[in-house]
């Protein structure tokens, strides 16, 4: 009894010792990070940006996949049901983190017990577009004709419970117009309907239309955040423009499945800060309106457990559901 004791005892001596081996070692094979949304969207850039840095002092390939679908809430599960070990990332945001739970009456993940947060990573501007052929010069005008044609504008966003498709539903109801909504995968697919006149109007993501705001080829009223963006300074805030209180703002962040152990989640938090704060980083993040953030775990979950009740009440006071 004695023998089978000490055997037992050393096995799980051996175990334990090659579970802390297997954790100081980490990563020693390839690293993936699941963005929800198309490719060239915020999250998409962002992940991208840490994936190349992370591939580069860690030794091995950090890839990035694009999960679309359902505003980011597909990537979310298959993160959520992912093995525990650090070799499955998501590049998660305030969609399927903080508004979903108040939309979809269950959802295949918990928010708060699924994740292991490891930090926020950038916030970001929406800005209210419409295609140049629109006869609305000022956002005044844009109300005035959404007024005189109930129904017939629309407005694109990237997915259900997005902050784009609330920056939609909101104004419709601060304006008191009707307005119809047209789901897409991301920012990506909702451009190019834009650009050819088969949408009225979007709350686009400041990376993928101030670029076309600039060139001419689309037409900006005003930003969704609170603040004006530094990019584009001149844009006044919704708030600004008639709408107090309008506020409708994407932000991400690096997130690992529960269970995930505490020094693979410390390693990434420390290698995740260290690159937000590398000048070349820093500096292409801010030429296309991301405002960094880098926060701790512990500051990662209170801010998902905060915002979730805030939008809970946005949603209800404006009556927003999964059909609008």
């Amino acid at each position: 009894m004695k023998f089978i004791l000490h055997v037992f005892a050393a096995l799980t001596v051996l175990l334990s010792a090659n579970t802390v081996s297997a954790q100081s070692d980490y990563p020693n094979r390839p690293v993936r990070i699941l963005v929800g949304f198309t490719a060239g969207t915020a999250p998409d850039v962002s992940a991208r940006l840490l994936a190349a840095k992370f591939a580069e002092s860690w030794g091995v390939p950090v890839t990035v996949e694009n999960v679309t679908g359902a505003g980011g809430n597909i990537s979310t599960d298959r993160v959520a049901k992912s093995s525990p070990d650090g070799y499955t990332l998501l590049m998660g945001g305030n969609p399927s983190l903080v508004i979903s739970p108040s939309l979809y009456e269950k959802l295949p993940y918990d928010p708060e017990k699924d994740f292991a947060p490891i930090a926020q990573v950038f916030v970001a501007s929406n800005i209210l577009t419409v295609h140049p052929d629109v006869p609305a010069k000022t956002l005044q005008e844009l109300v005035a004709l959404a007024k005189a044609q109930p129904g017939k504008l629309t407005y694109g966003h990237a997915g259900i419970g997005t902050s784009q498709h609330l920056a939609g539903e909101l104004f419709k109801y601060m304006a008191h117009v009707d307005i119809t909504p047209v789901a897409y995968r991301g920012s990506t697919a909702v451009v190019p309907d834009l650009l050819a006149g088969r949408l009225t109007m979007f709350f686009g993501n400041v990376v993928n239309v101030l670029p076309l705001v600039q060139e001419g080829k689309l037409r900006a009223f005003a930003v969704t955040s609170r603040n004006r963006t530094a990019v584009a300074p001149e844009l006044p805030t919704m708030a600004e423009s008639g709408f107090p209180g309008f506020e409708a703002v994407p932000w991400f962040g690096l997130m690992a499945p529960a269970g995930t152990p505490a020094d693979i989640i410390d390693k990434i938090h420390r290698e995740t800060i260290k690159d937000l704060a590398l000048p070349d980083v820093r500096k292409s993040m801010a030429q296309q309106g991301l405002d960094i953030i880098g926060n701790s775990p512990a500051e990662f979950a209170a801010a998902i457990k905060n915002e979730t009740p805030q939008w809970a009440k946005v949603i209800k006071d404006a009556g927003i559901k999964l059909g609008n």
